[in-house]
């Protein structure tokens, strides 16, 4: 996609993070800005801001976990834009803590958001892309669903959230091969980061309360936040650098993307792995200081 101006993006987790970077951009391009979150007053000064910028701005609060609500937001976009050029499936949250460990409403909460928030993205908004298509021959879109390195990969102490992404890679790759079977004019990508300040280690925040726990969070849950809080706090990439990447890969008609290249060295050893029929290589292998210290934490007697 080489043409922006005048072409509308629909944006979930759009009030922060890369939500926000990407309609940052959108709007410096010239295009029509679907703005949805969970999030109602984030939602409404991220809103300002980028009307503030000259676009023409569609705010829209929702649970992208709803399939309703999700439905709601394709037909209000088809009502105020018509079809959109392109869909970022971008809301996520995160837990962490040992697998065994994760509750019910744990597993309910995280697959609802980044799993089920993708897959109603793609059911909603595919069909209408389609549908654009087929009826212009000029039409061109773009879908692009947020995954994480975590999709990739299987860190310890993160498995609902490593669950989540591996889902949403294959279910991009799957979107990818899927269009190219019935058209030239839309294509997908999906995108990887690795620790990038965003915001999503405060998720909870938004935690509907029906699917909050009451009881106190365990070691490995505090040990997986702080953990978390640390290596994003420290990330030299920052959340605008990937909103630009994310309009490099749209503009090259590019599949992967990813905030830290050198990370795929690790992607390798699994890949190697899985072929050559290893056991798991220690995630910590190149940083075992790191692995010294899980352990350690882990392992104390309360």
């Amino acid at each position: 996609m080489k043409t922006f101006a005048g072409r509308t993006a629909v944006i979930t987790g759009a009030a922060s993070g890369f939500g926000l970077e990407t309609s940052r951009i959108a709007a410096r391009l010239g295009m029509n800005v679907v703005m949805a979150d969970v999030q109602q007053d984030a939602l409404a000064k991220a809103a300002a801001e980028i009307e503030g910028l000259g676009a023409k701005v569609l705010p829209f609060r929702l649970d992208v976990s709803k399939a309703a609500e999700v439905e709601a937001l394709g037909a209000a976009t088809l009502a105020r834009f018509g079809a959109p050029h392109i869909v970022f499936n971008n809301a996520g949250v995160g837990v962490g803590g040992l697998i065994w460990e994760q509750s019910l409403k744990d597993w309910e909460w995280v697959v609802g958001v980044n799993l089920m928030g993708v897959a109603h993205g793609v059911r909603v908004f595919v069909p209408m892309m389609l549908e654009a298509a087929k009826q212009d021959p000029s039409y061109e879109g773009h879908v692009i669903n947020t995954a994480s390195m975590a999709g990739l990969l299987s860190p310890p102490n993160s498995g609902i959230y490593n669950a989540t992404k591996h889902a949403v890679v294959t279910i991009s790759e799957t979107l990818y091969h899927d269009l190219s079977l019935v058209t030239e004019q839309i294509t997908a990508s999906v995108l990887c980061p690795f620790f990038v300040p965003t915001g999503i280690q405060q998720s909870g925040r938004n935690r509907p309360s029906d699917l909050t726990e009451d009881s106190k969070p365990t070691r490995s849950q505090l040990v997986a936040k702080a953990m978390t809080d640390k290596a994003v706090g420290s990330g030299k990439v920052s959340a605008a650098h990937v909103a630009q990447f994310v309009f490099d890969a749209v503009a090259e008609k590019r599949f992967y993307i990813y905030s830290h290249p050198r990370a795929l060295g690790s992607v390798q050893t699994r890949m190697e792995d899985i072929m050559q029929l290893r056991n798991p290589t220690d995630p910590f292998a190149h940083k075992p200081e790191l692995g010294v210290q899980l352990r350690a934490e882990l392992r104390q007697v309360d």
